[in-house]
Order: structure tokens, then sequence, then C-alpha cells
């Protein structure tokens, strides 16, 4: 198990760009191939942009889980916004409350090798991802 471990504010677009940095530099410390790479900073990408644009800002940490060849990067996205009020809806292919292509959360959900969502209006959604090495 290692410690390495980053954490970005997300509350301005500008922010998302940098999300999707830190996520490479986890994924290749963790010396993943080139296609889960990209589709690790892809699902970081969408899950950010929503926490800035639907959930009035948050945070997005990502680390470095596992050992030798067992390592994985786990990303864990908060945000302190409404909550989602309908997740099945949500993540359903095609549904958007905007003006996108309404894959943003059934897109991340596909990219990735784990994706969980806790969601309510108390606490704001956390969502987190993880994609292994290979």
């Amino acid at each position: 198990m290692t410690d390495e471990s980053w954490t970005v504010a997300l509350v301005r677009q500008s922010d998302v760009a940098f999300a999707r940095q830190v996520a490479m530099k986890a994924m290749t410390a963790i010396g993943a191939s080139a296609i889960k790479k990209t589709k690790f900073v892809t699902a970081v990408s969408e899950i950010a942009r929503n926490a800035v644009i639907y959930g009035h800002g948050g945070a997005i940490t990502f680390r470095v889980v596992g050992i030798g060849l067992h390592r994985s990067v786990v990303g864990e996205c908060t945000d302190r916004g409404p909550g989602i009020a309908d997740m099945q809806l949500a993540l359903k292919d095609g549904y958007t409350t905007g003006s996108g292509l309404g894959l943003g959360l059934s897109g991340a959900r596909r990219l990735v090798d784990r994706f969980d969502i806790i969601s309510s209006a108390e606490s704001g959604t956390t969502v987190t991802l993880e994609s292994a090495a290979r």
C-alpha cells in the first residue's frame, strides 16, 4: 500500500483541466497503459466538470492503492450541490439537465473499473472512480 495522494479544489472550469493533469500523473505513477490513462482522465473530466457546474464546487482527491502489479488509482469527487434527485434517470444514457449530450455520468461509469455514487440534498454528491493499471 502506498500513501500517494493528490487533492484538487474544483471551483472554476480551469480546475477541471488541472484535475485531468493530476489524474494523468496518478495513473502514470502506477504504470497504467495509455488506454487506461485516457479512459480514467476522461471519466475524471466528466465528474469534475459536473461538480463545478451542477455541484457548486467541491474537490477531487486521488489516491494510489494496492501493491506491486495490483495498484490502482481511486478518485473521490465531492461537491456541495443539491444532490441528484433521480439517480436512475441521471445514470441513463442521453439524460441531461443542461445542454450536453447526456453521457457524463453514464459515460464515466463505463470508462472505469469501479464507479460508485452517493447523493443527497443534505450532503451533495460523492463519486468514486477507480482504475487499475491494466
